[in-house]
């Protein structure tokens, strides 16, 4: 029997969780897209991915801020590849201050790239998904039910994207579509401007975020983890 290609689109795939699980989903035979603003960047990515497996990683330059953009990046996966089996709803950012600091910038960058964004690549991937029964698995953060001082704006994202996720997940299902929040604690990344070193040791790597996605990709159709919490097992 010839064995049905399989494909996922990464948004902010070029780092971090992003790209620990493209490097899982090469591994287990998947074409991978992955996207990112910075052409440069994303063009290295691609072709170190394409080292790992050669032929298996698409670049795309795309910005989630923008739904055409979105739209263009899943036309781009479905003309080299003719399907869609996943979307990763990956790309983030992080904005930390009190309220009486925190910018109008700040805020709607937060909001238009963690909430908005992950709305405009699931509007642009749901045709392509349906088509293949397929998976949307959005990274969300533990953030998204725990709230802290200065996390005004990124609470409000990832409380939004868990419920956005949730709600999205009972509009498809019967369409055959899972969906999927991934809500991880401290991870090894290089979110907001950290620089991951051997002092991150005792977090979550970003290969560990790429086997969970497997694991969802590999489980029972008749079951779905709408919902997963995945911390740290021993805090630093």
């Amino acid at each position: 029997m010839k064995e049905i290609l399989r494909t996922a689109l990464i948004t902010g795939g070029t780092k971090g969780i992003g790209l620990g699980v493209a490097e899982m989903l090469i591994k287990e035979g998947y074409k991978v897209a992955i996207t990112g603003r910075n052409a440069e960047t994303v063009e290295a990515v691609a072709a170190q991915l394409n080292q790992q497996q050669e032929g298996a990683a698409l670049g795309i330059v795309a910005d989630v801020r923008n739904f055409d953009s979105q739209q263009a990046a899943v036309n781009q996966v479905l003309e080299k590849w003719g399907r869609l089996d996943v979307l990763v709803a990956n790309a983030g950012v992080g904005h930390f201050a009190p309220i009486e600091t925190l910018t109008l910038e700040q805020w709607q960058e937060t909001i238009d790239i963690n909430l908005t964004g992950v709305f405009y690549s699931t509007k642009a991937s749901l045709a392509a998904l349906t088509a293949s029964k397929g998976y949307l698995i959005t990274i969300a953060s533990l953030a998204g039910t725990n709230f802290f001082a200065n996390g005004s704006a990124y609470n409000a994202s990832k409380f939004g994207l868990v419920g956005f996720t949730q709600a999205v997940m009972m509009d498809v299902r019967s369409a055959g579509i899972k969906a999927t929040t991934i809500m991880p604690g401290s991870v090894a990344t290089h979110f907001n401007n950290h620089e991951p070193s051997e002092k991150d040791a005792w977090k979550i790597q970003p290969e560990d975020i790429g086997q969970i996605v497997v694991d969802l990709l590999k489980m029972n159709p008749r079951t779905l983890p709408s919902k997963i919490e995945v911390r740290p097992t021993m805090p630093k």
